[in-house]
């Protein structure tokens, strides 16, 4: 801990820290710290000094790591230092304005007129009442898939699991499909059949309801029908997926928008065109449903350019910024008129995934809701590798979370 603490100081002096907590005027630069991935950032870096440009402000873009962002930012806010904006993933938000590190924006120009935000992304940005962010980019997961291997083998993409099994019969048994054996992607087995991890309003832990251990009974099902295979190794199993499926080893897998710019490198997806995309299958057509994600825009507590963070954060979450983060990503807007955009629409990417943000699930908007996945993944990679039966797993994070993590909710 001691060395983390020490590099994050160093890596604060090295790009000036954003600034100290402090009363006064405006000081007319912006340090935004961009937690996205390689593909994405020099997109995001140029927005942002065209925002700057146009708002008379000076803006300095810093690329944080997207593992380590999370603990830098709230060490370095600790002590009144950090960026003026951060990139913050959804379920970071609630955490952050609890612990009073980001600004409340309820007053403020930022918060007067969301009506033209999705209601799932707009819902991260809320805490007891109040507004702590703005919707960057929304996400969730679908059924993506190799076009040709599916016509070769005369399969229609699956709209449940037991069709999922049926096609796999014709694409070659266990290599269909690659099953990711992570606690995000256990979500759409658990929310399709209508469970969840938590009922937040009633301050109870659900993690192992009988509707979830079907959940993952149908999830290990598929391993068992030779329908699916995953990776023993846990912490590879995502990139195993990623190469299993970019290679044509794969002929389909359950990931989100921000995968795709990687899959359009390998070599089954040299003609673009070849890779589809679906809802995520459910117990029964139509049933299916995934998380929502995403990433939102937060204001340091103490930052000493609220004024040019709020018309930074008005531009970068602008329908024209959107329209050209959609454009060149492939990334989901957050507002609605921005998927009217004729740039948008022509994103064959963004096209595909509208109709699953709009039926996509929202999680539990709480400060522990990102804690909730560790104890999640190990019993889900469990039940996967035969080694717990659903229930038993089940019951042991339930457990985790009455102990570790939400000690004033009850089990039931």
């Amino acid at each position: 801990m001691t060395a983390m603490a020490t590099g994050v100081a160093l890596v604060l002096t090295a790009c000036g820290g954003g600034g100290s907590s402090s009363s006064g005027s405006d000081s007319g630069e912006v340090t935004f710290w961009d937690t996205s991935g390689p593909n994405e950032s020099p997109v995001f870096k140029k927005i942002a000094e065209d925002c700057a440009t146009k708002g008379g402000y000076k803006v300095k873009v810093e690329t944080q790591a997207f593992d380590t962002a999370l603990a830098n930012y709230k060490t370095a806010a600790q002590g009144g230092q950090g960026p003026d904006v951060f990139r913050a993933e959804v379920a970071w938000v609630p955490q952050l304005a609890k612990l009073s590190y980001v600004t409340d924006l309820s007053g403020t120009d930022l918060a007067k007129d969301t009506s033209d935000f999705l209601d799932a992304p707009l819902g991260s940005t809320k805490f007891e009442g109040k507004t702590y962010a703005v919707p960057q980019v929304t996400d969730s997961l679908a059924l993506l898939y190799n076009k040709k291997k599916l016509a070769d083998a005369g399969v229609e993409p699956p709209k449940t699991w037991d069709e999922l099994k049926a096609a796999a019969a014709k694409l070659g048994g266990e290599k269909s499909f690659f099953l990711n054996n992570d606690a995000y992607y256990a979500l759409p087995f658990i929310y399709g059949e209508g469970g969840d991890l938590v009922d937040a309003s009633a301050k109870k832990i659900v993690v192992n309801s009988d509707k979830n251990v079907k959940a993952l009974q149908t999830a290990k099902g598929l391993l068992d029908a030779k329908a699916a295979f995953t990776s023993l190794d846990a912490g590879n199993s995502y990139t195993t997926m990623q190469a299993a499926f970019s290679s044509g080893d794969a002929a389909m897998v359950i990931n989100g928008p921000w995968a795709v710019a990687d899959y359009l490198k390998g070599t089954a997806f040299t003609d673009k065109a070849n890779l589809g995309i679906a809802p995520v299958p459910g117990p029964s057509a139509g049933k299916g449903s995934a998380p929502v994600g995403g990433h939102d825009y937060v204001i340091r507590q103490g930052t000493k350019a609220k004024q040019s963070s709020i018309k930074f954060i008005q531009c970068m979450a602008s329908v024209e910024s959107q329209a050209a983060v959609a454009k060149e990503l492939g990334l989901l807007p957050t507002r609605k008129s921005a998927y009217q955009n004729a740039d948008v629409k022509a994103n064959a990417v963004v096209a595909a995934f509208e109709p699953v943000t709009k039926v996509a699930h929202e999680r539990a908007w709480i400060p522990e809701g990102g804690q909730l996945f560790d104890p999640l993944k190990i019993a889900y990679a469990d039940v996967l590798a035969g080694k717990k039966e659903p229930k038993a797993a089940l019951d042991g994070v339930a457990t985790a979370y009455k102990d570790q993590i939400l000690k004033d909710y009850s089990i039931g």
